[in-house]
């Protein structure tokens, strides 16, 4: 089956337990990437139901307000009743690596004020280590260098991922190499560099449910 075909699936089983869950007038978080899109994609059914969303990205916000869903300010809505994100690895504890998209300090922040976060993915991306795909870390411009002289230190390889500026206007590293065998407390050495805004570890707030596109279907694991 091709990956965008489990991309659908997943968005579409995801969107079902959304709209039997919800009350209406929620306002529901919603991330980055492809298969977050195919979840907005289908969130068009309902737009009628939703106060609004808040968004994880500009190009998400650009995207919900297309099928005529608000976008609001995380400052004027407080809790999230569910948050809905797709991962770049994800492993059997719900621990998360994203940021391939560059949203991930948008992401870590919604995911931490959200009553429940939803991690939809295909089976790909299901892996028993974290740290085949590289690490984002996203990092104030002036402090780059200094911030992969630290990750050396920690057995990682720094990348800088030029040409990319996050809606914040900062820069990104990619960590190549790196073991997270332990990836709260590597979530939490990282994010103790002075100048790291924050890193694509989502360990210490993980998901509280991954829906997994698989040829047979969605397995959905729980934390």
């Amino acid at each position: 089956m091709a990956m965008d075909e489990l991309k659908l699936k997943v968005a579409k089983e995801a969107f079902n337990y959304v709209e039997n869950s919800i009350e209406r007038d929620t306002i529901i978080g919603v991330g980055t990437g492809s298969t977050a899109n195919f979840f907005i994609e289908e969130l068009g059914k309902i737009a009628s139901r939703l106060e609004g969303a808040v968004a994880s990205s500009e190009e998400t916000a650009r995207r919900l307000k297309s099928i005529g869903i608000p976008v609001f300010d995380l400052n004027t809505v407080g809790e999230v009743q569910v948050y809905v994100d797709g991962a770049d690895e994800a492993n059997e504890y719900l621990h998360l690596i994203k940021g391939g998209g560059a949203a991930l300090t948008r992401e870590k922040i919604i995911a931490a004020a959200s009553r429940e976060f939803i991690c939809i993915a295909d089976e790909s991306k299901l892996v028993p280590i974290l740290g085949k795909f590289p690490l984002p870390v996203e990092v104030i411009p002036m402090s780059r260098s200094f911030v992969g002289r630290q990750i050396v230190k920690l057995g990682g390889d720094p990348v800088y991922r030029e040409g990319c500026v996050t809606d914040n206007g900062n820069h990104i590293i990619d960590i190549f190499n790196l073991v997270i065998d332990q990836p709260t407390e590597m979530e939490q050495r990282l994010n103790q560099i002075t100048g790291v805004v924050t890193n694509g570890l989502f360990a210490n707030r993980g998901a509280d449910q991954l829906f997994l596109g698989t040829s047979s279907g969605v397995k959905v694991f729980n934390s």
